[in-house]
């Protein structure tokens, strides 16, 4: 509560932030390619968590420190909270500013996430607490179905609830017929705005690719898919540092590169390579997966207009 006071009382506008680990020399973590993405307020845990940092960080630096988490967007403690987005007046159709607002903000749940758990927890664990992340209600309370977690292919999967559960990140309650309910321990996921679009983020995540290829993969493979379309631009491609993509799919470099080579094969994508210098991964999407994107904004995503999903933000 008391850096919840200094961020709300602290606020600078949008054009005044920098990167404070820049500003000191980046003294906060090993060596990297160097600052970029977004200014975020980040908080950090030192000395066994007895010394708490909060500051102004881009995500390249964020990602590079220890014990390091962003803070989400439309938390009490955030700087930059999103907009609000105009719905489409057409019914079923989903606008360009919804697509990007859903991109983004899964961008920024996995990054929280990568630093909130342990990076021992499993892809199928990390897949789990994305979508309790994205439709807690504001007092950390959720309720995932189980027709949700039977399309994820993890509805059987008791041993994730655990390993979230070991973590201290969540505290299962109890499961009916057609939910698994759970509380959320971690303050930053209490007292979230009500915003449907963190509904439609979950549904984003859900199926960033065509459906028939992406459900068919194994849960480390969909993660590492999710991460790259959290970061692929509206043309197709993407790039990113090899440091942040270990971050947020709990994988070491060598592993990752294997699910990368998994997902060409599935023709997924078109293409890979990483740079030998600055340890950057550069990507493109297969035309299989480009046929998933909205034919009017380009921009990737699902648009299922009999999909049922529910707001539990409300």
């Amino acid at each position: 509560m008391h850096l919840a006071r200094h961020a709300r009382r602290d606020t600078l506008p949008t054009h005044l932030r920098t990167c404070q680990c820049r500003e000191r020399g980046c003294c906060w973590h090993r060596r990297h390619r160097g600052c970029h993405g977004p200014v975020r307020l980040a908080l950090t845990g030192e000395h066994g968590g007895r010394r708490w940092r909060l500051a102004d960080v881009c995500t390249a630096c964020a990602a590079a420190t220890s014990h390091t988490a962003l803070v989400p967007e439309g938390t009490p403690g955030s700087l930059a909270p999103m907009p609000a987005r105009r719905r489409d007046p057409r019914p079923g159709r989903d606008t360009a500013a919804e697509h990007a607002d859903a991109q983004a903000r899964v961008r920024q749940t996995l990054t929280y996430l990568a630093s909130a758990l342990p990076r021992s927890c499993s892809p199928g664990a990390r897949l789990v607490a994305l979508q309790c992340a994205l439709r807690a209600d504001l007092n950390g309370e959720v309720r995932l179905p189980l027709g949700l977690l039977r399309g994820m292919r993890l509805h059987q999967r008791a041993d994730l609830w655990d390993e979230l559960e070991y973590a201290g990140w969540l505290r299962r309650g109890a499961r009916s017929r057609v939910q698994v309910r759970a509380h959320l321990l971690d303050a930053a996921m209490q007292g979230q705005p009500r915003r449907p679009q963190r509904a439609r983020s979950a549904h984003w995540a859900l199926q960033p690719f065509p459906p028939a290829t992406h459900r068919s993969l194994p849960g480390a493979s969909r993660l590492a898919a999710l991460a790259l379309a959290s970061h692929t631009r509206s043309d197709g491609t993407g790039a990113a540092d090899m440091d942040l993509l270990t971050h947020l799919c709990g994988q070491t470099p060598l592993q990752l590169s294997d699910l990368f080579d998994r997902l060409a094969s599935s023709r997924l994508l078109s293409s890979w390579h990483r740079t030998g210098l600055e340890d950057e991964v550069f990507w493109e999407l297969s035309p299989l997966s480009r046929a998933n994107e909205h034919p009017e904004t380009g921009q990737i995503g699902v648009r299922t207009v009999n999909a049922r999903w529910t707001d539990h933000s409300r």
